[in-house]
């Protein structure tokens, strides 16, 4: 199961998290997303656990918990399709 992981410390990093997951179970992958230009986080990453009960025990108990300072929103990562469908754009101009 891959696993969302938001409000994360900028102090936080991939093994801290792997710790964290442990925990609960194996993890496979560990991957906080870093802004491209800077290279500092953006607050956000990913855990990939393939137990699927194990993933859910990690979710359960790691939610609303707190990790270097900043309290934790665990969840079920959505299939990228389900972000924004059919590549709608927001914004721009109007035609009238």
């Amino acid at each position: 199961m891959n696993i969302y992981v938001g409000n994360l410390s900028r102090d936080v990093t991939e093994e801290d998290l792997r710790q964290a997951f442990e925990a609960f179970g194996e993890v496979a992958s560990v991957n906080v997303i870093t802004d491209k230009v800077s290279g500092e986080s953006r607050g956000f990453g990913f855990v990939e656990m393939p137990a699927k009960t194990e993933a859910q025990s990690a979710i359960d108990g790691l939610n609303d918990k707190e990790l270097k300072g900043r309290t934790l929103s665990v969840n079920e990562a959505r299939p990228r399709s389900d972000r924004r469908q059919g590549g709608e754009r927001r914004g721009g101009r109007r035609s009238f």
